[in-house]
């Protein structure tokens, strides 16, 4: 089963490229992986039917005792058979349907089939937590799709609508999933159904927080709101994900949980109740609908609402007519929605008012609605039918004690046969006030292919077969019924079942339906008098206020200052540590200090305690960074003293890229810090009181921690398990193999971190330059080439590669040029030619000689140090070898891919110290992004690895062998992981350099360039 899914997630991937290839026609490709599920679960329908069940097990967190467990019982294949099928069905009608020109058509194929594969996944889960993750994919596939068209105001409004409220939802489920899990001991959603833990607190509070997310994902009162709203997706999303699948994620949930948790206090009236009112009000809001689309989802709203108190009730009869119930709601439902999304796509509309004579005009696609619609309001001999008089005829026996709950069905059933006839009226009738749709009006070619029709078709024909034939489905849908309890002879599917109250009652649904639908006009207008308020407004009103109100507090607390933000932190680390100190005495006998094991470490600690007080007292931004530096550089040699190379070595890299950085951020702020006035003084005493508390109460709490140990150190177990694998540096094999969770993790915040802070350094992404104008030579006679750039300051900044390079273009009437995002490689590091015999442009790697850097001719005279630009050739390939070395040499030698990453940054911030951005352009011809995505896929990448080499995640393997000529030879995982840090951290500081570094470059130098000009242009209206 783990297969169909990484299969949907695969495909996913390919999308992009498919569509690029082949179009729309890609579609029909990737209809085969949710077909192929489709299929897998037909396969298996006769030993799921006879009470068998498929499960796998994959561990992925064996400490939590987490693991990706799958099981396929008649629930999840039936819910299988739906997300599959319609899904295939719903992608060759996008064949049909999109244009070639169809901007993003890849991206929206991937989503659309990783949603697919989410679905799948989610009704196979047999683990909440899992469960939960998959939840909270379909989400955020949901999220991408409704809102796929971003242009557009409506959609990126009902995106956020939908994500906001499914993804509250989806939290507060996971809560409710924890609870429940702690209660019963186990998050096993089979182990749970078969031994539920028993009553309480944390059980009911759990079980209302789970329903909490089932309902918001459901769309079921007071969540209603979203769906309609999410209707400003493309057709195919609004009939897959908000008629056949996500919807039904919520009603799968409950319907999954309720064999164990239906008789819970809080159960049963949460959902009968908010189940009768979604199903109520959702029909009395579509009659009042004129667009096609928005009748039939608060149409699907009443459907749910339906759903809700069948599968909720707890009894089997009710619990089979609801799985009966689902599997009809997609065979009608998602049709319809195609026959709307082909009406719009011929006539440009979907207002029932203005259509006419479309039934006429378009028999066949009025044929196919007809057929879905009778099985909509529950006409025999579809399936439809059957399923409504399934759900009269269990809420009948359930005795007087559901009373209510039967007429609100009835009720429901009324309504559902009103719209269902408003429907088809308004697409197919012709009407007096609107000229009529017909062959000749139609636009020409306008016709609903086989792509566009056969969907659509083949699911009104299966709920049309599978009415009479519903003996089929009724082994498998039972066999789910019966994890229920019941009492007397169980309910049997059929079509007919003789005449008595439940049909009786379907047949007076359908006069009160008809009735309703004469009257039309005059309850919408009761209707509009009747709604004080709409839900979505409250939720639109509602966000707003909640944005305002956030402004407010993040005006009041985000001063802009650093030290606030510092001090607040150290102030509350401060008071809640030492409280914690002092409330949890009284303290073991921790017996006398020891201070030091020997003078050296005395020594360099006194040496640090004294630079850092001249870090406090010293007046100037520069001396202030680098004596902060060396406070570091003393910590890294206290690690060395300890016996820590490897600790020592990553501290000395880390303390030089941050004395870099520091360097570079320095540009941009005064040379000293503020004066020494009463104020200042105040502050400056503040922050020192702050800045001890906070410092004595950590060496405190450090002090007690490792004086209070009671459990032998781990440092023993730890040599032993790295002897085992044959390794010998404790340190790195922790980091990428014992604890590789934990490395990934730190790792992908590294690169968000990175990304996010050097981002803010390119807010303006286009910005207009003035280009210079050729410059004339006394010694050529034919004058500048006209190519020729103006040297120094205002010359237009070279294209430089990375996640924000700018790339300066050149209209050919010498206007301005527009800097754009573009990253470029070496080659195009400089395209401006140079004449022979002329002077090379300043700015220019094309220089007439060599020199030791290869932008050394960019560099002004005044700015350039040739002891550096020699020094920093000769050392830039060793420190680069040197990298490598720590990276490959880790197993048994100091070393790292976080240290080798930084190292090989390292190099990179010579080069551009010594040649500056061109310098850095050319040594780094690769944009930093990359290397952030390429390092990632290899971390991830490794950790899937691992199911295949030892059967979990993050499992690691090794692979020996003997080589001819280079003799025996030994690749382990771990290794493979490093080297995703090292790219990744290689990344980010390039990342860094670029951004505070290059970017802040051509800033400079345009402000200079701004200046000069005017200053130049003052003097000359001076003069």
């Amino acid at each position: 089963m783990l297969w169909l899914i990484v299969a949907h997630f695969a495909a996913a991937c390919c999308a992009g490229s498919l569509v690029q290839w082949l179009g729309p026609r890609a579609f029909l490709l990737l209809a085969a992986v949710p077909a192929g599920a489709a299929v897998w679960a037909a396969a298996q329908y006769a030993q799921v039917a006879e009470g068998g069940a498929l499960t796998e097990h994959t561990d992925w967190i064996p400490a939590l005792g987490v693991g990706i467990a799958l099981r396929c019982d008649a629930l999840a294949l039936l819910m299988v058979l739906i997300a599959g099928g319609i899904g295939a069905l719903v992608m060759i009608y996008c064949a049909g349907y999109f244009d070639r020109g169809t901007p993003r058509l890849g991206t929206f194929a991937g989503s659309l089939t990783a949603f697919a594969g989410a679905m799948l996944g989610l009704v196979l889960a047999d683990d909440l937590i899992v469960l939960y993750v998959l939840w909270e994919l379909t989400t955020v596939f949901s999220f991408l799709l409704i809102g796929h068209t971003s242009e557009r105001r409506t959609n990126r409004r009902a995106a956020l609508q939908a994500l906001l409220v499914t993804t509250l939802g989806g939290l507060v489920m996971l809560v409710g999933f924890l609870m429940l899990g702690q209660a019963a001991g186990t998050y096993r959603i089979s182990r749970l159904l078969a031994d539920p833990p028993g009553g309480g607190a944390l059980v009911a509070g759990g079980v209302v927080l789970v329903l909490v997310g089932g309902l918001s994902k459901s769309a079921v009162w007071p969540f209603s709101f979203w769906l309609p709203g999410a209707m400003a997706a493309a057709t195919p999303v609004s009939a897959y994900l908000h008629a056949a699948a996500m919807v039904k994620a919520g009603v799968y949930l409950i319907a999954r949980l309720a064999p164990a948790f239906a008789d819970v206090a809080p159960w049963r009236p949460l959902v009968l109740v908010l189940g009768s009112v979604t199903m109520l009000l959702g029909g009395w809001r579509a009659l009042r609908e004129t667009d096609l689309k928005l009748l039939l989802a608060f149409g699907t709203v009443s459907q749910l609402g339906l759903l809700t108190v069948l599968v909720g009730d707890g009894i089997r009869d009710a619990a089979l007519a609801g799985a009966d119930v689902i599997l009809a709601h997609a065979l009608f439902k998602a049709p319809l929605f195609l026959v709307v999304g082909i009406i719009d796509h011929l006539t440009g509309t979907r207002d029932l008012e203005r259509l006419s004579g479309v039934g006429r005009a378009l028999p066949a696609l009025c044929t196919v609605a007809v057929l879905a619609g009778l099985s909509m309001a529950g006409l025999p001999p579809l399936l439809g039918f059957v399923a409504k008089e399934a759900a009269v005829s269990a809420l009948l026996g359930a005795g007087s004690a559901e009373a209510w709950a039967l007429a609100a069905v009835v009720v429901g059933s009324a309504f559902t046969t009103a719209y269902t006839l408003r429907f088809l009226w308004g697409a197919f009738a012709r009407k007096g006030g609107a000229p009529p749709l017909n062959p000749v009006t139609c636009p020409e070619g306008a016709r609903a292919g086989a792509l566009l029709l056969g969907p659509p078709l083949l699911c009104a024909l299966a709920g049309l077969a599978l009415g009479p034939g519903v003996g089929l489905l009724d082994p498998l849908l039972g066999r789910y019924a019966d994890t229920l309890p019941f009492e007397g002879a169980p309910f049997h599917l059929a079509l007919w079942h003789g005449w008595g109250v439940a049909l009786g009652l379907a047949a007076a649904s359908w006069a009160l339906g008809a009735a309703l639908f004469l009257a039309g006009r005059p309850l919408a207008a009761l209707g509009e008098r009747l709604s004080q308020f709409d839900g979505d407004q409250v939720f639109a009103r509602s966000l707003w206020a909640l944005e305002r109100i956030s402004l407010q507090v993040t005006g009041a607390v985000q001063r802009g200052s650093l030290p606030v933000y510092l001090g607040t932190a150290l102030v509350v680390l401060f008071g809640f540590e030492a409280a914690q100190l002092v409330a949890g005495g009284p303290w073991p006998d921790l017996g006398p200090a020891r201070w030091y094991d020997s003078v050296p470490q005395l020594v360099v600690a006194a040496g640090v305690a004294g630079v850092a007080v001249l870090c406090v007292v010293t007046q100037q931004r520069l001396k202030a960074a680098v004596l902060a530096g060396i406070t570091g550089y003393g910590a890294g040699l206290l690690y060395v003293l300890h016996g820590a190379p490897d600790l020592a070595l990553t501290q000395f890299a880390v303390e030089t890229v941050s004395l870099t950085v520091f360097v570079l951020v320095l540009r941009r702020l005064p040379a000293r810090f503020p004066d020494g006035s009463r104020m200042w003084r105040a502050r400056r005493g503040a922050h020192l009181l702050f800045s001890v508390a906070a410092g004595g109460v950590i060496a405190g709490t450090v002090y007690l921690a490792l004086a209070a140990r009671t459990a032998p150190p781990s440092g023993p177990e730890l040599l032993s398990a790295t002897a085992h694998e044959g390794v010998r540096n404790v340190v790195s094999t922790t980091l990428v193999d014992l604890r590789a969770w934990d490395t990934m993790g730190e790792s992908a915040v590294l690169a968000v971190a990175a990304v996010g802070v050097t981002s803010l350094v390119y807010l303006r992404r286009r910005v207009r330059v003035p280009v210079a104008q050729p410059v004339p030579r006394e010694e050529d006679p034919a004058g500048p080439a006209p190519t020729e750039p103006v040297a120094g300051p205002g010359t237009p900044p070279l294209s430089v590669p990375g996640s924000a390079s700018i790339a300066l273009g050149r209209s050919a009437e010498g206007g301005d040029a527009v800097a754009r995002r573009r990253p470029v490689g070496r080659r195009d590091a400089w395209k401006l030619p140079v004449r022979p015999g002329t002077r090379p442009p300043t700015g220019s790697p094309v220089a007439p000689r060599r020199t030791w850097l290869a932008a050394g001719p960019t560099l002004a005279p005044e700015g350039r140090s040739v002891m550096f630009e020699v020094m920093a050739r000769l050392i830039f390939h060793p420190i680069v070898v040197l990298s490598l070395y720590l990276l490959f040499s880790a197993e048994n030698q100091p070393g790292g891919g976080f240290t080798a990453g930084l190292v090989a940054g390292l190099a990179l911030a010579v080069r551009y110290l010594a040649g500056g951005r061109l310098e850095l352009a050319l040594a780094a011809p690769v944009d930093a992004g990359f290397l952030l995505g390429l390092g990632l896929t290899i971390l991830t990448g490794t950790g899937l690895a691992g199911l295949w080499l030892g059967g979990s995640v993050l499992a690691s393997g090794k692979v020996t062998g003997d080589f001819w000529l280079v003799g025996p030879f030994h690749a382990a995982s771990p290794v493979l992981f490093d080297t995703g840090v090292y790219l990744l951290v290689l990344g980010v500081v390039l990342d860094v350099l670029r951004s505070l570094g290059s970017e802040i470059d051509r800033r400079l130098e345009r402000e200079r360039a701004h200046s000069a000009d005017a200053s130049g242009g003052s003097g000359e209206g001076a003069a």
